[in-house]
């Protein structure tokens, strides 16, 4: 099976570096369009919004500025088929069900989180959210 369609979920994480670099070899082997995809947790500042109105626009910055260095080292490396996307809401959710529905993917790339075991018991980690309610192959990425 050749993968046509990857979606690689960046946050400028280490993790994130890691799947970031996987995703690179496997879109250059498979000749695939790779998508590179940041979502901005909005529920994460949407309290502090009503003090600081600024922070969303921060974020915006923040996640254009990540895809733009994402899609030079891409290019560095041989890869020019490249989409980028900005989605707001819940990582967990989004990557999963919307991005990788939207651009048809047939491989979600992420990297393992370094959450300890007490707040994966608690919130659950965007990794195994993403590997519970894909559609498509998932590889997470230590």
């Amino acid at each position: 099976m050749e993968y046509k369609n990857i979606v690689v979920a960046v946050d400028g994480s280490e993790a994130a570096e890691k799947a970031f670099q996987k995703s690179l070899d496997i879109a250059k082997r498979n000749h695939a369009r790779l998508i590179l995809a940041h979502v901005v947790d909005s529920r994460t500042f949407a309290t502090a919004e009503a003090y600081d109105r600024t922070l969303s626009e921060r974020a915006e910055e923040y996640a254009k500025e990540l895809l733009y260095s994402y899609v030079e080292n891409a290019k560095t490396a041989g890869v020019n088929d490249l989409l980028r996307c900005i989605e707001y809401g819940s990582p967990k959710v989004k990557i999963a069900k919307d991005i990788a529905g939207n651009f048809k993917a047939d491989l979600i790339i992420c990297g393992a989180t370094g959450m300890n075991a007490v707040e994966r018991f608690l919130i659950g980690s965007v990794s195994e959210s993403i590997t519970r309610y894909a559609s498509c192959d998932v590889l997470v990425v230590r």
